[in-house]
């Protein structure tokens, strides 16, 4: 398989000290979910200051055994309960991995203005192969997004090795 690193570039220089705490704070999660015996997939929403809306791990296992119930979908749901669209237009979803595109249309539609995330969703593929688990969409989250008429802002890749490192030996 070719190396993913390769073909795309690290954008953890486009970070913040802030953003970079955050989606470190994200990639912990994913290992605790993974810990729970969920795929090891978290999701952080925060504000404009920086303080957390919502986090959640993926739910898509047994016992809520709901295909649906990506990290991603979750934090979007609650946050959009929480927050005015005028809000939520100013807050970053953080995910360790790219939202896939079920994902990036729960994002688009709650209104989320930015997104930032770990490995992207070619390079999780080179991870989890043909994995029945996990049926990786090639469709990139900047694409989805570009189709709609809200602008949001994706920084992603970042911390390529950081968050590849959540998934070693999980998919296998």
């Amino acid at each position: 398989m070719p190396n993913p690193q390769a073909a795309q570039p690290d954008n953890t220089a486009l970070l913040t000290p802030q953003d970079l705490a955050t989606l470190r704070q994200t990639l912990q999660l994913a290992r605790t979910t993974r810990e729970q015996g969920m795929h090891p997939f978290a999701a952080i929403v925060v504000n404009a200051q920086g303080q957390i809306i919502a986090q959640a791990g993926n739910q898509s296992l047994p016992p809520a055994g709901d295909p649906t119930r990506h990290a991603e979908i979750v934090v979007a749901g609650r946050a959009a309960q929480l927050l005015t669209l005028a809000q939520l237009k100013q807050c970053t979803l953080f995910s360790n991995a790219e939202p896939c595109a079920m994902c990036a249309g729960a994002i688009y539609w709650t209104g989320i203005g930015r997104v930032v995330y770990g490995i992207s969703e070619a390079h999780l593929l080179t991870i989890t192969g043909h994995h029945t688990e996990n049926p990786t969409l090639a469709l990139p989250c900047r694409q989805v997004f570009a189709s709609g008429q809200r602008k949001i802002t994706v920084i992603g890749p970042c911390l390529i090795a950081e968050a590849a490192a959540v998934h070693e030996g999980f998919w296998s």
